[in-house]
């Protein structure tokens, strides 16, 4: 799946205010990550301390393919009856990709769950990162020190340097006339 996907990690931090049929929950939480339509997913440990406020703090690493529009991350609770599903999020892809971001950059996101009828039940708390190749990163070391950057230009031009910097806009410094 090299051309196809990418490979993201994904910190499932916690959760706030967990309710079952509007009930605090007591225990046994676990949030499920997944690429929409599919069917790969990877789950955390149940957390059967938290109650309404679970902690897992657990790195999943998934495969994003490259026509996903989004990741859903879904919360459970094993009671009696089965595992019920909590909330939902439905988090957009390009709220973690694009832009003038690195593609490294991790990126802490926090989204409402929405329970089976649509309604507010919690908030799920996550951190995001895309996962670099190892090819595509240029990094040069010498004796005396050592820098990172994008390589740059076409050496028969006299290029083929490594450029570093920020973006800088038009617009961001007021004229002075």
């Amino acid at each position: 799946m090299e051309g196809t996907s990418r490979k993201l990690e994904i910190t499932v931090i916690s959760a706030e205010n967990l309710h079952l049929d509007r009930k605090p929950i007591k225990k046994n939480a676990s949030a499920t990550v997944r690429a929409e339509n599919d069917s790969q997913f990877r789950t955390t440990d149940m957390d059967t301390e938290g109650g309404a406020y679970p902690k897992w703090n657990e790195k999943l690493v998934i495969d994003l393919p490259m026509q996903a529009r989004s990741l859903m991350v879904e919360v459970q609770c094993k009671t009696s009856y089965g595992v019920r599903t909590i909330g939902t999020a439905k988090i957009p892809v390009s709220d973690f990709m694009g832009g003038f971001v690195p593609e490294g950059y991790l990126h802490f996101l926090s989204y409402r769950l929405r329970d089976r009828r649509g309604e507010r039940n919690g908030i799920v708390n996550i951190s995001v990162r895309m996962m670099v190749p190892e090819l595509k990163a240029c990094a040069t070391t010498t004796s005396s020190h050592s820098s990172m950057g994008f390589p740059v230009g076409d050496s028969s031009f006299g290029g083929g340097g490594v450029a570093t910097g920020i973006p800088v806009w038009c617009g961001a410094y007021p004229r002075n006339y």
